[in-house]
């Protein structure tokens, strides 16, 4: 058996490696993943990132966006978020995002993968899911980006704030929350411990 042959088959359809995860198992690792790609059994999503291609009767599947943005991080604590799911709070957004917001501790700028750009963000924490209460507190924070009415939308986040559970939209804005968007909530969370 050769070194390439058994490299290939360690490879698993529709997993993601880094180069220096195939290191471990080739002797020539740089020869080896030029074969491996000009062949098809391995395709380069982004830099020092590999996917062994899945297919399917419609051709072959893109890799999960969870297992690239893993890959690429090499960690597995990220939040991705779409700030498409804005629109689900149900405050009159109806715009439409191609690039998810990637919350992480490691990396932040834009970055393509496997075609498809991603916000990396690094925040000191973030919670495990997203919830009705961080997607506010996230859009509040990121007001600005949003190419929204801003003299619309806040009044209607904030009434939408007022129907949250307070109680577990206080612990977001401590824990999550910027200091613009405790600064916003501010009044919300206090009609909360007056009444």
């Amino acid at each position: 058996m050769t070194a390439l042959s058994a490299l290939k088959k360690r490879l698993r359809p529709g997993q993601v490696y880094r180069r220096q995860d195939l290191a471990r198992w080739s002797n020539a690792v740089d020869r080896h993943l030029r074969q491996l790609v000009t062949e098809g059994t391995l395709e380069k999503v982004g830099a020092g990132l590999y996917m062994a291609p899945r297919p399917t009767r419609f051709g072959q599947a893109p890799a999960a966006p969870e297992k690239l943005v893993s890959g690429f991080l090499r960690d597995d604590r990220f939040l991705m978020v779409s700030p498409n799911a804005y629109n689900s709070l149900g405050l009159g957004t109806t715009q439409l995002y191609n690039e998810p917001v990637v919350y992480n501790r490691k990396r932040h700028g834009r970055f393509q993968l496997d075609g498809r750009a991603y916000d990396f963000r690094v925040r000191p924490s973030f919670p495990k899911t997203v919830t009705p209460e961080f997607l506010l507190v996230d859009l509040l924070h990121n007001l600005d980006r949003l190419p929204e009415d801003k003299a619309a939308l806040l009044p209607r986040a904030l009434e939408r704030a007022r129907r949250l559970d307070r109680a577990r939209l206080a612990r977001v804005v401590n824990t999550y929350g910027s200091a613009r968007a405790a600064r916003l909530l501010e009044p919300v969370l206090a009609e909360g411990v007056a009444a």
